[in-house]
């Protein structure tokens, strides 16, 4: 069964560290990075308000942090005692974790999934990014943004980008799965997971003609997403938000910093 045009996306909140020791969560003196707060506020629930805001979505779903850190945080324990969000033990990295959950969903679902780090994700930018993911065709759908706005608009910030043809993109860290089909790309994120932060990498598991292109300054948006949907069998699509903030995760922490003067200034 397919999801109809008007089903509610689930929201899976990504919120375990990727190992031990993280730096930012050590210099809050929080225990794990999703709990470092913004605004005095921890990010996690930064982010959980704002799905619980969007139209789009109907069901939120916590995977990680430990739940030894879940039951010792108040507000996350009785947001899950009441039966508002239900949390998940994390696996080993994000796309097991992502691969998990997505198995203990209904086929028809549709999915969203996301990271506890993204302090900025607003309630418009969720709803923006689903409603257009509807309309794609697609199997899945990610968020990029355009470097050049991110970076207009946020001079102080340094993003990550892939430069294709048509321009270069940022991440932001949302991620629609539309169709039973479209949860497989779990595999496929674990071959470049570890790479994320090295597009060259990331783009060379499409295969050794995509790399000379992209080296050439040939590769576009669109054939980069015709070649992930040969590569892996379905409707691979994008949507460019117009919305700079959603390419603003905290990383590290100067992006900490940073993310925490601008709430600053909004809330001034």
């Amino acid at each position: 069964m397919i999801s109809t045009p008007n089903s509610l996306y689930t929201a899976v909140v990504l919120a375990a560290d990727r190992g031990p020791g993280d730096p930012v969560a050590g210099v809050a003196g929080v225990p794990c990075k999703s709990l470092v707060p913004v605004g005095k506020i921890p990010m996690v629930v930064r982010v959980l308000d704002a799905l619980t805001a969007a139209n789009e979505i109907g069901t939120c779903i916590l995977c990680g942090p430990a739940k030894s850190i879940v039951d010792e945080h108040a507000e996350l324990s009785a947001r899950i005692s009441s039966g508002k969000i239900r949390w998940f033990q994390n696996q080993a990295t994000p796309s097991t974790s992502t691969y998990h959950v997505l198995r203990s969903l209904p086929d028809d679902a549709l999915v969203l999934v996301t990271t506890a780090d993204h302090a900025l994700l607003g309630s418009h930018i969720v709803d923006y990014f689903c409603s257009e993911a509807r309309k794609t065709g697609c199997d899945i759908v990610a968020g990029l943004a355009m470097h050049e706005t991110v970076v207009a608009a946020y001079p102080g910030t340094r993003r990550t980008a892939t430069k294709l043809r048509d321009g270069a993109y940022c991440s932001c860290n949302l991620f629609a799965f539309l169709t039973p089909g479209g949860r497989e790309v779990a595999d496929f994120w674990r071959q470049i997971e570890n790479q994320r932060k090295k597009p060259l990498r990331v783009i060379s598991v499409l295969g050794w003609i995509a790399v000379l292109r992209y080296l050439l300054g040939r590769l576009s948006l669109a054939e980069a997403q015709k070649r992930i949907s040969r590569r892996l069998g379905l409707r691979a699509g994008a949507i460019v938000l117009p919305y700079p903030e959603a390419a603003i995760d905290v990383d590290t922490v100067s992006d900490w910093k940073f993310v925490q003067t601008l709430v600053a200034k909004q809330t001034s």
